[in-house]
């Protein structure tokens, strides 16, 4: 069974997709865009402040969906620049401060909407 998530404490979907999707025991995020869910801009600044709100708008997602960030088992990150990689982990450590998920991290060629950071994560719900 699959259970669509929701929540304007995230933006919602640019495309044809949902914010998230429950099904098996877990939460599987759609990749979260740096965007501030209240003006539907990308915040400003630069990697760092990207990171966060991309962090941000998934944890809003997870929590709707009854879990937490304590609950992802895995991330994975998209950079448009790897060169972005420290600055990125600097802000991520602060989101998970003991026991981090599983993670991998690429450089892809380009993001939606020119993103610097795009965030997807699977956690559990148990």
């Amino acid at each position: 069974m699959r259970k669509i998530i929701a929540t304007k404490k995230a933006p919602g979907a640019v495309g044809p997709y949902s914010q998230a999707v429950v099904s098996g025991g877990f939460v599987f995020t759609s990749g979260q865009l740096p965007m501030d869910p209240e003006t539907g801009k990308f915040v400003e600044g630069g990697i760092q402040e990207e990171a966060r709100q991309a962090l941000k708008n998934a944890q809003a997602i997870l929590e709707e969906a009854g879990t937490s960030l304590d609950k992802a088992v895995k991330v994975t990150v998209f950079l448009a620049d790897i060169k972005d990689f420290a600055a990125f982990n600097e802000v991520y450590a602060g989101f998970f401060k003991e026991n981090p998920p599983a993670r991998s991290a690429y450089q892809v060629a380009a993001l939606p909407l020119g993103a610097r950071v795009e965030i997807e994560m699977i956690a559990s719900l148990e």
